[in-house]
């Protein structure tokens, strides 16, 4: 009888397997496109780190280096000490991507570097929340990318399924949305580029888009509570992955055009693939909180 329970219940144990092996390379596939997307952000263009370097102390840094103030922040010819330092945390973020896609459940040192990487995404989503006037939706909004990488370090680390995982998946998506959300109710001043997406992609004009973008701010912040509430949950979640997905899209849908050097993808591709949390960790949620088959059904299947 032992052994003929075990027969039956390896294939349930090979297909939980299978499961937590989607659900981590969906938060890896997360963590890397976050990553990569900020690589190119990095070395083709450049990072957001000037309002936190254009500071008096600066000044005195550079006198402190013994260099100039020409050579340190560059004379519009050359790149300066800055410009040259910002380049470089970019291949920093190249390692941290390739290292997403190759961190195995024992890569202890690839799971530390990927938490440096959630470091310096939490830097540059500082740096942005104080371009910003330190408007609190703009720091909060960051929440999945910052969290992408230490969620797969996490989910390799105590395992896909484990509740510090899941509860930082959660906190993520809640984040994410309700930094949004604020912006699109109105609480901060709702940012050009949110009307802008939405006239260029959908062709409304300045009220229809408006009411859409209240209507979105409620959903977003509903979002946030539902994912707490067992019954609706797994709809939330399939919500925030047509959401997230459809806003990530909605850059270069809006901004790139024939008329530009490589249609503009150059300058907007990036920008949703530097989004991709935004829709793969609540894809995570909606694939963990799958309802389970009945026990029956499952020995029939596997029978």
């Amino acid at each position: 009888m032992s052994s003929e329970k075990t027969v039956k219940s390896s294939p349930q144990q090979r297909t939980g397997a299978v499961a937590d092996g989607i659900l981590v390379s969906v938060l890896r596939l997360s963590a890397f496109l976050c990553l990569a997307g900020w690589t190119w952000q990095h070395l083709y263009w450049e990072g957001p780190y000037g309002v936190l370097l254009w500071q008096d102390w600066t000044y005195d840094f550079a006198q402190w280096l013994g260099i100039s103030w020409e050579e340190f922040v560059g004379n519009g010819v050359d790149d300066g000490w800055v410009q040259r330092w910002i380049s470089r945390i970019g291949w920093i973020y190249l390692v941290c991507a390739i290292l997403s896609l190759t961190a195995g459940r024992r890569s202890y040192l690839q799971m530390l570097v990927l938490l440096t990487g959630t470091g310096m995404l939490a830097v540059l989503s500082y740096a942005k929340y104080v371009a910003a006037q330190r408007q609190l939706p703009m720091l909060v909004e960051h929440g999945g990318q910052v969290l992408a990488p230490a969620l797969l370090a996490l989910a390799l680390a105590l395992g896909a399924r484990h509740r510090v995982t899941v509860l930082v998946a959660m906190v993520a998506v809640v984040t994410t949305f309700a930094g949004h959300g604020a912006y699109a109710l109105g609480w901060w001043p709702t940012p050009g580029n949110f009307y802008a997406m939405i006239s260029l992609s959908l062709g409304l004009d300045y009220d229809s888009a408006t009411i859409m973008l209240r209507i979105a701010g409620i959903m977003d912040l509903a979002v946030g509570v539902l994912l707490f509430v067992p019954p609706l949950r797994r709809v939330a979640a399939g919500y925030a992955v047509l959401w997230g997905l459809l806003t990530a899209l909605a850059r270069p849908v809006a901004g790139m055009s024939t008329g530009l050097i490589y249609w503009g993808a150059d300058q907007y591709v990036h920008e949703s693939v530097l989004r991709a949390p935004h829709f793969l960790i609540p894809l995570y949620l909606f694939l963990l909180w799958r309802r389970p088959q009945p026990a029956d059904a499952t020995l029939e299947s596997t029978s």
